[in-house]
């Protein structure tokens, strides 16, 4: 039996072929115009992870073989990435407000300050409420709570639309606008995916990788994973594409 194992690890380095000088690290704070939010850096695994993604597409241009696939599985795996380009990838945190966005970092401050000695994990286990502004409760959210949060996730994306384009171009002339939209992140998305991830598992398992530690992109990639989160209440919209002063 071949297991396949899912999980989060470091970031080998390895230079990516990406068009265009690498982008400013820009401020810590500010308006998102294309979201309408004020947006703080978040220093996520998230960013780590997609990378990792792309890293292994760059040693696999064609995506990872499965364990037995058809030639249709293959033409479509093929087909798949070679639409995927490397990125310069960064994850923030939005709020409607700029107060909102000093919430943010408070709380990250007494998480990040408190979290470092035991008598500081202490306090955030013993008074969760009070040092996360009241987002976190012992009790959690109720089920009318849960039922009536949702979450939206936006990626704004600045590109070229020549793939020639020369080192020395500094400004990227296309801009991109998607959204994911779903039920509340944790107690009903999370869940949703996982048992989706876990069906696509054993219904495809030939076309799967054979086995090792892979991000989840390069596995579930050219999978239909999608389309079956759609059906499931998150929705995938492309918002807007568009050319841009370069």
């Amino acid at each position: 039996m071949h297991a396949l194992c899912l999980q989060l690890i470091p970031l080998i380095p390895l230079f990516l072929q990406i068009p265009g000088p690498f982008p400013t690290k820009g401020p810590m704070i500010d308006h998102q115009k294309e979201t309408g939010l004020w947006a703080v850096k978040l220093p996520s695994a998230d960013s780590v992870v997609v990378r990792r993604t792309l890293t292994t597409l760059t040693e696999n241009p064609r995506g990872l073989p499965g364990l037995n696939e058809s030639p249709e599985q293959i033409e479509k795996r093929d087909a798949f990435w070679s639409t995927v380009k490397p990125a310069h990838f960064g994850v923030k945190l939005g709020s409607k407000t700029l107060l909102g966005v000093f919430r943010f970092i408070a709380v990250g401050m007494f998480i990040g300050l408190l979290g470092r000695n035991a008598i500081g994990r202490w306090l955030l286990l013993k008074f969760p409420s009070f040092f996360s502004l009241g987002w976190f409760r012992k009790k959690g959210p109720s089920d009318d709570e849960v039922r009536s949060a949702s979450f939206k996730m936006w990626f704004v994306g600045r590109g070229f639309s020549d793939m020639n384009v020369s080192q020395d171009k500094t400004k990227p002339d296309m801009e991109i606008t998607t959204r994911v939209v779903g039920p509340e992140i944790g107690y009903l998305t999370t869940p949703i995916i996982l048992v989706q991830c876990a069906l696509i598992l054993l219904s495809h398992r030939d076309n799967l990788p054979k086995g090792g530690v892979f991000p989840p992109g390069i596995v579930f990639g050219p999978t239909d994973l999608q389309e079956q989160l759609e059906q499931n209440g998150i929705s995938f919209d492309l918002i807007s594409k568009k050319s841009i002063l370069a």
